[in-house]
């Protein structure tokens, strides 16, 4: 099944356009986060955003473009803060440290909020299918980040099962340990559920050989 997302095109804006369509992004984010999507009208985010609602009409023809927009935004939040880790995902060490700061995260938050995409993924999923494939293509460019360093891995000979397959079980793992998480205010289940993944790929693994003497 194609995860192809249909985008309106997009408009040029000024450097002030560019930052009054974001402003009225992050608001939309943050209420859509916050009180769900269905809670969080159009007259909320004009005004948390403090614009009118002519100019939300000018960046969005309706809720539905705002919240693909809202989608990206979070997707790409996600991704922008773990992506000085991505780089390290080839080695277990660096892997390990993705874990850490993944928990260490949890724990600034109070476990409180869970996964933005997934958060608005599963609100969505069964009646806006345009939103639903918005998330799953964020999805996918995450896994695809993770499936990365587990390539590289496997192209130099230290893993010797299929990366694609240990990139999707990493994030579902990820996804699974933030909910319960969530629920249960405690980062217990998603240090479980991550380190019983990379418990699994590092029995797949070879060590370099400065792993070996270090």
């Amino acid at each position: 099944m194609s995860t192809e997302v249909r985008r309106p095109p997009e408009k040029k804006l000024t450097r002030k356009g560019q930052e009054t369509r974001r402003r009225i992004v992050a608001a939309a984010a943050q209420l859509m986060y916050e009180r769900g999507v269905t809670e969080a009208t159009l007259e909320d985010v004009r005004a948390a955003a403090g614009v009118s609602g002519s100019q939300i009409y000018h960046y969005f023809a309706d809720k539905q473009e705002l919240l693909l927009a809202v989608i990206e935004f979070q997707t790409q939040a996600v991704l922008d803060m773990q992506k000085p880790l991505f780089a390290g995902l080839d080695t277990m060490k660096g892997l390990r440290q993705w874990r850490d700061a993944l928990v260490e995260y949890q724990l600034r938050m109070q476990c409180r909020g869970g996964c933005p995409i997934g958060s608005l993924g599963s609100e969505i999923a069964e009646t806006n299918p345009e939103a639903r494939l918005a998330a799953a293509s964020g999805f996918l460019r995450w896994e695809s980040s993770i499936r990365g360093g587990l390539q590289a891995m496997h192209d130099r000979g230290e893993l010797d099962t299929d990366p694609d397959d240990l990139a999707l079980a990493t994030l579902a793992a990820l996804q699974g340990g933030l909910l319960l998480t969530q629920l249960q205010r405690q980062v217990r289940p998603l240090e479980v559920a991550l380190d019983a993944m990379l418990d699994h790929i590092e029995a797949h693994t070879s060590p370099t050989r400065g792993e070996r003497d270090g």
